[in-house]
């Protein structure tokens, strides 16, 4: 191959805008691809965001265990039995929107940065590895879908019936929950096989 100093003058004038401009597009390129890194701004405050959530859930929790023993142990102490469920459904409600979190941010960071070494070694279909936008997307609603469900629970825990119809309502609502559990388990199989 000739290299343009070797070629005759008239060549290598036309050379020479040419290795101008390639230089500058692959400068640019190299910017546009470095660019990707601005996805950072979503996955680092995601993944603190998951952390403070893990914090706030356990905080829960072990205030729930304390005024347990408190009521059981002690004495003296509000009755618990109206607000243990409504506590323990809050804090797995917490502990979802966190995993939802953790997902995100290291689903980003994988499609949009860089493969995780360690995940390689875990199945494919191990909720932090992540192959498309697409599988991202779906993993991330059916967390978001379970984390609903335990809102609606918690919801339902609080009801007190005025009417029969009242009743009649609630078992519909659960009827439909059931069937969009089943439908998203249906669909899951399906785009497995």
């Amino acid at each position: 191959m000739t290299s343009p100093s070797n070629l005759p003058p008239e060549r290598q004038a036309e050379s020479r805008p040419h290795d101008k401009s390639g230089r500058y597009e692959r400068a640019f390129e190299r910017f546009l691809w470095n660019s990707r890194l601005l996805v950072m701004l979503a996955v680092v405050p995601s993944l603190l965001g998951s952390l403070v959530l893990f914090i706030i859930g356990t905080l829960d929790i072990l205030k729930l265990a304390v005024d347990a023993g408190a009521y059981y142990l002690v004495g003296g102490q509000p009755d618990i039995h109206e607000t243990v469920v409504p506590s323990v459904v809050m804090a797995v409600d917490i502990y979802l929107v966190a995993i939802v979190l953790l997902i995100f941010g290291l689903g980003v960071y994988r499609l949009f940065v860089s493969p995780i070494e360690p995940a390689g070694s875990h199945p494919a279909s191990h909720p932090f590895n992540v192959a498309s936008f697409d599988e991202l997307k779906d993993k991330i609603a059916r967390v978001v879908i379970l984390a609903v469900i335990i809102e609606f629970f918690r919801a339902v825990v609080d009801i007190r019936f005025q009417t029969p119809l009242d009743a009649i309502y609630l078992a519909l609502s659960v009827l439909a929950l059931a069937a969009a559990l089943y439908l998203m388990s249906r669909a899951h199989k399906h785009h497995r096989e």
